[in-house]
């Protein structure tokens, strides 16, 4: 298919009809016979158009890619934004992948809400896409490859050029003679996609001239398949929700085939962190998680994440270094207490009948602890003391929580379970001034799962 502003147009009108579009500019061929057609089809377009560039400061010449693209954005008539990322790569890490991720949390982070961002991968970036995932052994999600369509931050990223081959771009890149930036890093065979473009697709065209075209419409193939399978995975977590929200049902997952368990888990997994782990990180979570005893306390680790099993529920969360279990501080309880180690704060609030008994309190010397293990509390109401794992256990706390919830001692006694339970002999007598000790946990933004209940008294 050739290439024009009234091909582009014919495509867009596919998609649904933003606030306003922006490019994703990078100077090259590519977004530049995009943002130059798209230039061309304002008045036609319901919408604002503009340019946004990436300056991963990668390249010496980083800055003036930068002036270039203000330059044709000027000449254009087009407005440009221009974000500065870090997007080297770390230790282990492709610099490919780390440049492309730094560019997608800026552009995440940045695109207004309603706003769509306009890609221009083509057939033959598809193509390639879906021969490197085949080449790493990747399942249907990854040969689908690259979607037309897909949410990002508060907008979405549209690939309008997916239709067009690169062939297609090129020449009417000469036709119109535009001048654009090559960078030289698109030229190193020692990246795995320069690699497959420069040494192993040729090859391959004279073979099969059409093969970007077929390989495209595998991965549409792929892509369909995806749809059916989360889908189907959608219904299965959703019969599957446990109490607290956002766990899964241990049992109702073993009851399903082995293929559709593993379609269920990779799709809760994604769907709440943004990542799925590899095959054999998630045959781990069904071998030591799923098949592990009711009453074990397994740990998978993956990235920034970890699943764990608790009871008959499954739980996702994001992994956070423990309070050390020496940490102590003093209180003097006549104000907030900030937490540093677990986070979160300690408000004592005088009440009557309830609580600690004041006078027990501001006679002795008030710490904060955190578990060592062996602790143990009378409740109030009950005639024996308790080890504090079984009331945990008792009021459905899982273990990787535990660990974070304040001590209150008092004269190195234990006296209270922050958001827990009082212990006698402090607690405060009917008629006797109290005080009650609040725990307001840190909030978490990225919590994998509800917090445990310990903003009320349990008992």
């Amino acid at each position: 298919m050739t290439f024009s502003p009234a091909h582009l147009y014919r495509q867009l009108l596919r998609f649904p009809e933003p606030g306003h579009c922006w490019v994703a500019y990078s100077g090259g061929v590519d977004s530049h016979v995009l943002l130059h057609a798209l230039a061309a089809l304002r008045e036609r377009l319901p919408y604002a158009v503009g340019a946004v560039h990436i300056n991963h400061g990668l390249q010496v010449q980083a800055r003036d890619w930068e002036l270039h693209c203000r330059k044709v954005c000027r000449d254009l008539g087009v407005p440009c934004i221009a974000l500065s990322v870090e997007g080297s790569a770390g230790h282990g890490e492709s610099p490919e992948a780390a440049a492309r991720a730094a560019r997608y949390r800026a552009l995440e982070d940045w695109l207004p809400a309603g706003h769509c961002l306009l890609a221009a991968q083509h057939q033959d970036d598809q193509a390639e896409t879906l021969l490197l995932q085949l080449l790493r052994g990747s399942g249907v999600k990854g040969l689908a490859a690259m979607p037309r369509q897909m949410t990002l931050g508060g907008g979405y990223l549209l690939r309008p050029l997916l239709a067009f081959s690169r062939q297609a771009l090129l020449d009417y890149a000469a036709g119109q003679r535009l001048v654009w930036i090559e960078d030289p890093s698109n030229q190193d065979v020692g990246l795995d996609r320069n690699y497959l473009r420069l040494q192993v697709l040729p090859e391959l065209r004279k073979r099969w001239p059409a093969m970007a075209g077929s390989l495209s419409r595998s991965a549409r193939h792929c892509a369909a398949a995806v749809a059916i399978m989360d889908q189907l995975a959608g219904q299965d977590i959703a019969a599957l929700a446990g109490v607290p929200a956002d766990t899964l049902r241990i049992s109702g997952l073993r009851a399903l085939s082995a293929d559709r368990q593993r379609n269920a888990l990779r799709y809760w997994l994604y769907t709440r962190a943004t990542t799925a782990p590899s095959t054999a990180v998630l045959a781990r979570m069904v071998h030591d998680v799923l098949g592990s005893r009711r009453d074990a306390n397994p740990c998978v680790r993956w990235g920034r994440y970890e699943v764990r099993r608790y009871r008959d529920h499954l739980y996702l969360l994001r992994q956070r270094p423990l309070p050390a279990p020496a940490a102590e501080l003093e209180w003097d309880l006549r104000g907030p207490l900030e937490l540093p180690h677990a986070g979160g704060s300690l408000t004592a609030i005088p009440v009557t009948g309830q609580g600690l008994g004041a006078a027990a309190v501001l006679r002795g010397r008030v710490q904060i602890h955190y578990r060592h293990g062996g602790e143990r509390c009378r409740p109030v109401g009950r005639r024996h003391h308790h080890a504090l794992k079984k009331l945990f256990q008792e009021s459905g706390i899982p273990p990787w929580e535990r660990a974070r919830i304040p001590l209150i001692y008092i004269d190195n006694a234990l006296a209270a379970v922050a958001g827990g339970w009082n212990c006698e002999p402090f607690a405060a007598a009917v008629d006797e001034p109290g005080l009650v000790v609040c725990w307001k946990p840190a909030a978490d933004p990225d919590r994998m799962s509800p917090p445990p209940r310990h903003g009320k008294q349990l008992r």
